[in-house]
């Protein structure tokens, strides 16, 4: 699924970043261009990062080890 239209960026491109250690939205707007155009993808893409937190040893929390339901993405409406 497409999360920021403006540039192509898909869920799975922001998973793979974050399970490659991108734990910030500014990071994730240089490394994929997500959130650097209309900013309606923010939200969404904020929350998957959010999925992914690493403890200090670099293991991602045991909460997203069993993905739970999927981020939804709703456009912006007006």
């Amino acid at each position: 699924m497409y999360v920021c239209i403006c540039n192509a960026v898909t869920e799975g491109q922001i998973r793979a970043a974050a399970r490659s250690g991108t734990t910030d939205l500014w990071s994730l707007q240089t490394e994929l261009g997500v959130a650097a155009g209309c900013g309606t993808c923010r939200d969404v893409a904020s929350a998957i990062l959010r999925e992914y937190r690493h403890d200090r040893h670099g293991h991602v929390s045991p909460r997203t080890a069993v993905h739970a339901d999927p981020v939804r993405y709703f456009p912006a409406t007006g």
